[in-house]
């Protein structure tokens, strides 16, 4: 099968060069990408888009790191005046529920929420008690935030954007009227790969097989869909993410039904093999400003920990996650003309390359030998990620000698998922144990 054709101002996907840190998934093949949204559907700021704090939750001050200045303020973090052009008219959306899919870049955006919600005062929605996914893979229940209690008073939140199955009318539950839904896919050739690596002795199915490439020769043999959930990562992943059947058949009028279905929840679907793209789109969408969608490629693998599938595995990966293939195409036709009515190429072009400067510019300021390093050279435990599986998970250690401004700033940037999901609990919920990160004490 032929891959998907390109737009003819196809810009590609950030590069190794483009900020020097590589894209999320450094080392791993990319096709042509999409986004995509419902026809006609408008993003409302609505009585809570005005930056204030959504009701139910008593703020509680999300602090810093506690290296100066004033720690409940937002932190200032502008250090090109150019970074002000272009910056969209209206108050920033600040609702926002972003569906954290597995294994598509997806941390990295999860950081750059947290990010805007710690300098915005913006109350999160997080795991409950010693929990870092929001009751993952089981279906999405309101109970599972943390301050929601089965019959107690209504709870709302600004942010959502743990690992959570889909489940809108629990969602609505703790989340404004007026927020704004979107999520992110990958090219499931890929996003197979990449589960393959990182779930190698969680998931039943990949447990006794020497190879993603043998068990796509007869994934039968492995896959029993009946040994639980655990083995949704082995096939249709993204599908099940968003609360679909991942086994369900891939018949014409079922997934028809089932796009739309995503199409009327989600006003945007970024495609991770063009990354800084889809930031810049998000950026407009949300009317934030250009250092809010800045970031540095988190829970990467290193190159050698990347395998590649021979063209007759990837076709064979294509029919056995059939209705990830076909979300995936779905979106990827959607995309440029997403794009060129929303930017068109020349400013695209422009703003992206806005973006990989200032990437640039902070990658220089901010990490230690400009690149990022495996967990052995990382000394500073908040900044350690968490590894799994045969994967490689890179991480960054900052500059010595920066000043308590720019530690602030640069620490946010870095800090894995897990860290920082406990860091935000612990400023939320004082009152709370901490959440324990066992393998911080290895």
């Amino acid at each position: 099968m032929a891959e998907p054709l390109r737009e003819q101002w196809c810009l590609g996907q950030r590069s190794p060069g483009a900020a020097g840190l590589g894209a999320p998934g450094q080392g791993e093949p990319s096709d042509a990408v999409g986004f995509g949204v419902s026809p006609g559907q408008g993003v409302s700021t609505g009585e809570h888009g005005d930056g204030r704090r959504s009701k139910g939750l008593p703020f509680r001050g999300l602090l810093g790191w506690g290296v100066g200045g004033d720690a409940g303020a937002p932190t200032p973090t502008v250090l090109s005046p150019s970074l002000l052009k272009g910056q969209a008219e209206g108050p920033p959306i600040t609702n926002v529920m972003f569906l954290k899919t597995h294994k598509t870049a997806s941390s990295t955006v999860l950081n750059i929420l947290f990010r805007f919600a710690e300098t915005h005062n913006l109350s999160v929605a997080l795991p409950a008690g010693q929990r870092v996914h929001l009751g993952y893979p089981w279906l999405f229940l309101a109970r599972y935030v943390e301050g929601v209690e089965e019959g107690g008073p209504e709870q709302r939140f600004n942010i959502m954007c743990n690992h959570l199955r889909f489940n809108l009318p629990e969602v609505r539950k703790v989340m404004p009227n007026d927020t704004f839904y979107f999520s992110i896919l990958r090219n499931p050739v890929f996003q197979l790969e990449s589960s393959f690596i990182y779930y190698k002795g969680y998931v039943p199915a990949f447990r006794d097989v020497v190879s993603l490439e043998a068990f796509l020769a007869s994934p039968g043999t492995y896959y029993n869909e009946s040994q639980g959930l655990r083995n949704a990562y082995a096939r249709n992943g993204m599908w099940f993410d968003l609360g679909f059947d991942n086994n369900a058949p891939a018949e014409d009028a079922y997934v028809r039904a089932r796009l739309a279905d995503v199409e009327r929840r989600f006003q945007l679907v970024l495609i991770a093999e063009h990354f800084d793209e889809s930031m810049v789109l998000l950026r407009h969408l949300l009317r934030w400003r250009l250092d809010d969608v800045v970031s540095f490629p988190l829970n990467l693998r290193s190159p050698g920990s990347v395998t590649s599938l021979t063209p007759e595995g990837q076709e064979r990966a294509k029919r056995w996650c059939a209705l990830d293939w076909r979300l995936y195409q779905h979106f990827n036709r959607t995309f440029w003309a997403r794009l060129r009515t929303e930017l068109g190429p020349r400013r695209l072009r422009s703003e992206v390359a806005q973006l990989q400067a200032r990437q640039r510019e902070l990658q220089a300021l901010c990490v230690q030998d400009g690149a990022p390093k495996n967990k052995s050279q990382i000394t500073d435990l908040r900044l350690r990620p968490y590894q799994s599986g045969e994967a490689d998970i890179l991480g960054y250690s900052l500059r010595p000698g920066l000043d308590n401004q720019t530690v602030q700033l640069c620490q946010r940037m870095v800090t894995p998922e897990l860290q920082y999901t406990a860091r935000l609990y612990t400023q939320q919920f004082p009152e709370k144990p901490p959440k324990n990160i066992p393998f911080l004490g290895a």
